[in-house]
């Protein structure tokens, strides 16, 4: 795989709780450079990294919703997604409430999720965070076939917030649940090329990373997201 088609791959990540303002456009022009699939930032910075791309249709505005816990109610969650569309942002990544679905609530989970959904429909991409690290397989299982059935365009691994982050188990178990028509997405420990290549070959489409330049570069990025 080229170094560039990687980088299509990769969501260039800032959502640390203390980000300036200067940092977020540091990381949008980052991403004109490198050419990346997205920024993805915190709904409050959406406005500010779509002006820095706003001639740059092909980098996305990713933000997130729900945010790190997943723990708001879905209308919500609806509303945060409608109000980072309206600023700008082209694709919502989506905490589940976690404790619904290790609850055994399914419904809940879906409805959840399907807020999201509708107020992204066809306005964004929407990715679901199942924040594997908390979860047994078989809550994965669940959470992926819940997403899939809410008609999400992606599940994703983690928040990079909680106590781990992509596996290439998990993201292996994700693919074969999900199949090939959905989006799986690594965030969390992600680090190096040879890191995002593993998560590849086992079924990642996109990356979420801090260290987005430091993989474009075949560096390694040594800390963060």
């Amino acid at each position: 795989m080229s170094e560039n088609t990687l980088s299509r791959m990769i969501d260039h990540t800032l959502l640390k709780a203390d980000a300036r303002k200067e940092e977020i456009i540091k990381l949008a022009e980052e991403a004109k450079e490198y050419k990346f699939a997205s920024v993805c930032v915190n709904p409050a910075w959406v406005a500010v990294a779509h002006e820095v791309l706003k001639d740059t249709p092909e980098v996305k505005v990713c933000t997130v919703i729900g945010f790190p816990l997943g723990a708001s109610t879905p209308e919500t969650k609806a509303f945060e997604t409608s109000n980072a569309i309206a600023n700008g942002a082209g694709e919502v990544d989506m905490v589940i409430n976690i404790g619904a679905l290790k609850g055994g609530d399914d419904e809940w989970v879906r409805r959840d999720i399907a807020a999201v959904v509708d107020a992204a429909r066809g306005k964004a991409l929407t990715k679901v965070i199942i924040e594997t690290s908390l979860l047994s397989d078989e809550e994965k299982v669940r959470a992926c076939k819940l997403a899939v059935e809410a008609g999400a365009d992606f599940v994703k691994t983690s928040t990079g917030f909680s106590t781990g982050g992509a596996t290439k188990e998990d993201i292996a178990l994700m693919r074969a649940t999900v199949g090939p028509d959905i989006g799986v997405k690594a965030s969390g420990g992600v680090r190096s090329a040879e890191d995002a290549l593993v998560m590849v070959g086992v079924g990642a489409t996109r990356i979420g990373t801090s260290g987005g330049v430091a993989i474009a570069k075949g560096e390694k990025n040594e800390s963060g997201y």
